[in-house]
């Protein structure tokens, strides 16, 4: 059973950082896409950020030159750098992994295994 679990979420001020990690366990191959989303109460979920397996990232916009998605050493390793954290970053971090490859990374139906998430607070 595949299974995802994140770390790294918490408190910070606004413009600090932090990093988040995800760590799949139960399946013995790479995931053709790995990906970061965020949701937060009353909207939709979104996409932040997405590598696949040659290691290509996408970002979304408002993550592109605060944020890098990379992956670790480690076969399903993922994590997110976040730096000059805003206010509006408060969200539920996800990470997500799938089987599949089409063109539209920030679809959440492309993804087939979801971690339970983790918190980030921005505070002023």
């Amino acid at each position: 059973q595949v299974r995802l679990v994140e770390s790294g979420g918490g408190s910070v001020q606004a413009g600090g950082s932090l990093r988040l990690s995800c760590a799949a366990s139960g399946y013995g191959y790479n995931f053709n896409r790995m990906a970061w989303f965020r949701q937060v109460p009353g909207r939709e979920r979104e996409g932040v950020a997405a590598i696949d397996i040659g290691g290509r990232t996408v970002y979304a916009e408002f993550a592109k030159g605060r944020f890098t998605c990379s992956k670790g050493d480690v076969k399903n390793t993922l994590y997110l750098e976040m730096n000059s954290l805003k206010l509006q970053d408060t969200a539920i971090y996800y990470c997500a992994a799938g089987h599949l490859y089409s063109s539209d990374w920030s679809l959440t139906s492309e993804y087939n295994y979801w971690g339970q998430g983790t918190q980030v607070t921005v505070s002023s």
